[in-house]
């Protein structure tokens, strides 16, 4: 989701495109709202109970042998907060019982032993004469994973939009049951037909290319009558869309991916809810929602969080105001809330193996919780990835949000790592801009010059491009010779490379609106003409592409220098930027040439870095340099030179 301001201007761009206006008409691409639905309205929301149809425990299993082995299971059902609560189960026992405002809701928390058998028991509700039962499952101990199954360093993380790239179940297009029931490739904001089952049919492409980790914009259920093909408006934290597949299917994914060496990263979101998640249309308490008396938007101004002088007005309308009408922001200060989302995230790592979490939406939200989600989420797997979205301005900004530096903070955030959107605007002003003393190839140096602001700067997620940004081929011009520059720099640079689907197809577009960069990905219909997932359905062009990034990501995935190596860097000289990545006796030099002329290799960063080697390979052509002192380096070209 949108991080800044620039949110805030879509909005209004959305809805300008769904606002008839004399003499004007809206493409049809364009399309926001299906025919007959209206734009949500706003409207204080108060824990009034409705009839529950479908009476829910969250969550309604769990595992023996867990060190988070208190759970609050939350019973939503009619008038339940009127039963008295037993349970009759050997190792299973009731810790404490609490209300909320709406009386369809019971908070039970339940202590679960070492010894406790593995199975199924019932929590019974006794109202008068009637009793009802809810099952529970006790499931099998707790996973045993290393270190190495999580996402680190040597990953190559590909980021894909489930809607938009491969239908390989036309079956779940259209569910009668669901609000949105359209399917309209012609429009950028409908449901595209994307699933779970495309992306398994094409995981020996994404081997094939490097990737080594997905990271899937959410997958939970999207239940929204319009524009919630992106996933970011859950309304099932519990399941996933029935559109995209269920949670067996996406579990079955998980495993044919550890089968081929590859690894999961969820996207999940503490920030806000679709409007028609049960919590929300039943709500618990006033208290789980940040309610205005009218509506009201985030300032977006990240700054309030570290501003020694900032005001308690613009803390609250940054943390506790909303993004859009049809997202209520929820208030994770209500102890009830906090439970929920521990456990739910602490769920899901344990049923499907995952790898990694993705946190959106990461400085909205309230920081103190957010530490102390980060803290249960690591105590119970410590070395699991968690990197979270920061898209501010400035390298002090970002890493304010990062785990550590008490001094500048008084809480610890507990959160390793962040999608780096420093590195991500200095590499493309240094690609688009000539170098000056803090323009250019100056603000790549500057910018990686900061890592000391960070306790773990290798561990922070790179990237060109994104589902909220412009193509990196449309930010450059669609100039090859740069393209193919961020690329290696991306391949070889300090922290986890993340690339987005269908870059390496050298994909356009602009954020104008955002659905102009979230294209269906060639080949994924059975009614497309093309195939980009095959070699002969491809451009020499892309195949190029395909191939170049295919070839770093294998060197890089083995060869540890270049992904734990130590990163030293030199001041960038008339736009030619050099660093080394060096491990015992090992080292790769990287050269990034961003000028029009050519140049030649300073004899200091021989003197320094080369040295004491007497081979050097040039990886991306694949050959040996014979003189390394007088190494050409043409314009707009990176090389990637392995020393022995």
């Amino acid at each position: 989701m949108k991080n800044s301001i620039l949110y805030l201007l879509g909005l209004i761009f959305f809805i300008a495109l769904n606002t008839p206006v004399y003499g004007q008409t809206v493409p049809e691409s364009q399309q926001l709202l299906p025919s007959g639905i209206q734009l949500s309205q706003y409207k204080v929301r108060t824990a009034a109970p409705i009839v529950v149809k479908t009476p829910r425990l969250f969550p309604s299993s769990w595992w023996v042998g867990m060190k988070h082995n208190q759970v609050e299971v939350i019973i939503h059902d009619n008038l339940i907060a009127e039963g008295k609560i037993q349970i009759n189960y050997p190792g299973v026992s009731i810790v404490k019982i609490e209300k909320e405002t709406n009386p369809n809701y019971l908070f039970v928390t339940i202590k679960i032993a070492p010894t406790a058998k593995i199975g199924s028991f019932n929590i019974l509700a006794k109202t008068g004469k009637n009793t009802k039962r809810y099952t529970f499952e006790l499931l099998g101990k707790k996973s045993m994973r290393s270190k190495e199954d999580y996402v680190n360093a040597s990953d190559l993380i590909y980021l894909i939009m489930p809607d938009r790239f491969a239908n390989g179940d036309y079956s779940n297009d259209i569910i009668p049951s669901m609000n949105q029931k359209e399917i309209d490739r012609t429009k950028m904001f409908f449901r595209h037909g994307g699933d779970l089952k495309g992306i398994v049919n094409y995981l020996d492409y994404l081997k094939n290319l490097g990737v080594t980790t997905l990271w899937l914009n959410p997958v939970f259920e999207n239940d929204q009558p319009y524009a919630s093909y992106h996933g970011y408006a859950i309304t099932d934290h519990y399941n996933v869309d029935r559109r995209l597949g269920d949670n067996i299917q996406f579990k079955s994914l998980c495993d044919s991916m550890k089968s081929l060496k590859m690894k999961m990263v969820m996207d999940i979101v503490h920030n806000h809810f679709g409007d028609q998640h049960d919590f929300i249309l039943d709500l618990p308490s006033e208290s789980w929602i940040h309610n205005w008396p009218t509506f009201t938007r985030s300032n977006y101004r990240d700054q309030v969080w570290y501003d020694p002088y900032s005001s308690n007005y613009d803390q609250s309308l940054m943390k506790n105001g909303w993004f859009d009408f049809h997202m209520p922001d929820i208030n994770q200060q209500n102890k009830h809330v906090e439970r929920f989302f521990i456990q739910n995230h602490i769920w899901w790592i344990e049923y499907a193996k995952i790898s990694g979490y993705r946190l959106d939406t990461y400085a909205y939200c309230d920081q103190v919780f957010m530490g102390n989600w980060a803290k249960a989420i690591l105590t119970e797997y410590p070395n699991f990835c968690l990197f979270s979205e920061t898209w501010v301005h400035g390298p002090a900004a970002q890493a304010w949000f990062s785990q550590g530096k008490k001094n500048l903070k008084p809480f610890d955030s507990n959160m390793p790592a962040l999608t780096d959107f420093q590195s991500y605007f200095s590499i493309v002003e240094a690609l688009q801009k000539p170098q000056g003393w803090v323009e250019g190839a100056a603000r790549l140096y500057t910018n990686t010059a900061q890592d000391y602001l960070y306790e773990k700067p290798n561990e922070q997620v790179i990237f060109l491009d994104n589902h909220d940004l412009g193509r990196i081929f449309s930010m450059l011009n669609e100039n090859v010779e740069k393209t193919k520059i961020a690329l290696t720099w991306l391949m070889t640079f300090r922290g986890i490379p993340q690339l987005y689907y269908g870059t390496e197809l050298l994909y356009k577009g602009f954020t104008d609106p955002d659905g102009k960069v979230r294209q269906d990905f060639e080949g994924g219909w059975k009614e497309d003409s093309i195939n980009k997932f095959e070699e002969n359905g491809r451009t020499k062009l892309e195949n190029d592409f395909v191939t170049f990034i295919s070839k770093l990501a294998l060197f890089r995935k083995n060869n540890p220098h270049l992904y734990l190596g130590h990163l030293k860097q030199f001041v960038p000289t008339d736009g030619l930027y050099i660093y080394s990545r060096t491990l015992k006796n090992k080292k790769v030099l990287v050269i990034l040439n961003f000028s029009d002329k050519e140049k030649t290799l300073p004899n200091y960063v021989y003197e320094e870095e080369l040295k004491s080697f007497h081979s050097f390979k040039d990886i991306i052509q694949e050959n040996m340099v014979s003189d390394i002192q007088k190494l050409s380096i043409l314009p707009h070209v990176a090389m990637v030179i392995d020393c022995y």
